[in-house]
């Protein structure tokens, strides 16, 4: 896998980013502090940080299932901070690819199925996209599976087919949260081999974790500690 396939041209910027929640009696707590930060497209990027720390809230934010209390968010050439939840809607099934640590497969569909959901969000022709939610299927080894269900396959093969799901829509970038936490370390390294396959491709990735060995597939990681970017690496990412 190349070192660093990304193309200079930045995906994510955030400026001044701040978040704050309004808890009961007036008590706040913040959980962003200032952030800034630039992601450039192709890159692989990992969040890290102690519970707390506020990298879940940083991943909501860039998944734009949430927005700033201040700051300004750019995601491409769009600032998505002070967008109306209809508008982040449509930007997050236009843009972004989620995997999550519990795959949150509807456990009623198919395979094919759980991987045409986000076309069928966008209201897209499911017709028009079957060859190519097959050609996903295949590409994450469960073409043979297609009309198997959720309780049908293994955590590695549910997070399979989450990562199709991912890229159904072709987003601009994919944002993992903890996605080998369910797995045992053999299948969670298969996962992360196709993660780091789609960033080789030129898939922008962001992905957050407390395991330092799936951080080092990564170029960059961001630590983070009260709401703050605390400091950064830049790394050559592992080969497998």
């Amino acid at each position: 896998m190349n070192k660093n396939n990304t193309n200079g041209k930045p995906i994510i910027r955030l400026e001044g980013i701040e978040k704050t929640y309004v808890l009961g009696l007036g008590n706040e707590v913040r959980a962003l502090d200032g952030v800034d930060l630039v992601v450039e497209q192709g890159a692989f990027v990992a969040i890290m940080g102690p519970s707390g720390s506020g990298k879940s809230t940083l991943l909501n934010l860039l998944g734009c299932l949430d927005r700033p209390t201040a700051g300004r968010y750019f995601l491409g050439e769009e600032d998505v901070s002070q967008m109306d939840d209809d508008a982040l809607s449509e930007v997050r099934g236009r843009k972004i690819g989620f995997i999550f640590q519990s795959y949150n497969l509807i456990a009623q569909l198919s395979v094919i199925e759980n991987i045409q959901v986000p076309l069928i969000y966008q209201r897209k022709d499911l017709r028009a996209y079957h060859a190519r939610c097959v050609e996903l299927a295949e590409m994450v080894g469960l073409g043979e599976r297609l009309h198997h269900r959720p309780n049908q396959l293994s955590g590695g093969q549910q997070q399979r087919v989450a990562i199709a799901r991912s890229l159904v829509n072709d987003p601009l970038m994919l944002l993992a949260d903890e996605p080998t936490g369910n797995l045992d370390s053999k299948t969670g390294q298969e996962v992360l081999d196709l993660i780091s396959r789609l960033n080789a491709q030129g898939k922008t990735i962001v992905l957050v974790t407390h395991d330092d060995k799936v951080a080092a597939r990564a170029q960059r990681v961001i630590h983070m500690r009260d709401g703050r970017i605390e400091r950064e690496e830049t790394r050559a990412a592992a080969r497998h």
